[in-house]
């Protein structure tokens, strides 16, 4: 039964982190004017309000979006995702919160492709709703990990390929790694951003170690984490591996990392990372 709702969360921390590498990776595949695929695995809903009952049950984005939206000095490098947010919001108030798809909408070229999918029977209207007179993009109701499969390679031979599931399903851990390697052997030149939530460590890590030992190489991973691990319930922290980064990413994430701290971290309790896990 699929019940997460990404509406509750949309904004937080954790978003902040993911779509500031995304922005940063799409960037960097603009930077030649051959076409690439953007492929989301589990879309969402595309657009949340963030003055909607779900969001302002859990007011996540106040701590996170919120406290960077309209930061008078904000790193020259977080420019392509806040110009993204202010596309989607006119006004000095922040009303909607751009998901993946939204966000690589606004960023992607008329030659570029967009594959996104999403099973929720409520989100998936809304998703298809935002894009139904884009031509670059398909909308499916599909399982997700199976993109991997049945859509890699793209015929450009250049892609993003994004893995950002729930983990509300418990399999999730498992059986994205299998799914990833499968994508792998497919397109094994293809950026792929695997987006991870750490509310049980030794679980999340487990996950970590099958991908980076499952042959895959170039595996970076950077995380940002505003609480210490600990037996609680919640999220603690967030990460992003990415496999294939973009040469400068690694430095580029060095700068703003730090930054992001400082900001969505003011008490100084979590911790940020960013390591080389696998050799290119």
């Amino acid at each position: 039964m699929l019940s997460y709702r990404h509406s509750f969360h949309a904004g937080n921390h954790a978003d902040v982190l993911k779509h500031t590498v995304l922005t940063l990776c799409i960037n960097y595949l603009k930077e030649k004017e051959k076409p690439f695929l953007y492929l989301d695995t589990h879309s969402g809903a595309g657009r949340y309000l963030l003055q909607s009952e779900y969001a302002e049950k859990t007011e996540e984005y106040l701590a996170g979006i919120g406290r960077i939206w309209l930061q008078d000095h904000c790193p020259e490098l977080l420019m392509p995702y806040l110009s993204v947010l202010q596309y989607y919001n006119r006004t000095e108030k922040l009303k909607y919160y751009p998901g993946s798809p939204l966000i690589a909408k606004q960023m992607l070229r008329e030659q570029d492709k967009l594959n996104l999918t999403e099973l929720h029977s409520t989100d998936y209207p809304l998703l298809r709703q935002e894009f139904i007179k884009d031509k670059r993009a398909k909308v499916l109701k599909e399982d997700g990990f199976q993109q991997l499969k049945s859509k890699l390679p793209p015929e450009s031979r250049r892609g993003i390929i994004l893995i950002d599931p729930s983990y509300e399903i418990k399999d999730d851990y498992q059986n994205l790694p299998k799914a990833l390697l499968e994508g792998y052997k497919r397109f094994a030149t293809g950026s792929y951003l695997i987006w991870y939530p750490v509310i049980n460590r030794s679980q999340t890590q487990r996950m970590i170690n099958q991908i980076t030992n499952s042959g895959i190489r170039n595996i970076l991973q950077i995380e940002l984490a505003i609480k210490p691990d600990n037996n609680q319930k919640g999220m603690t922290a967030s990460g992003m591996i990415v496999i294939n980064p973009p040469w400068k990413l690694q430095q580029q994430m060095a700068t703003i990392l730090p930054w992001l701290r400082e900001k969505l971290d003011p008490s100084n309790i979590g911790h940020g990372l960013i390591e080389q896990l696998v050799a290119e």
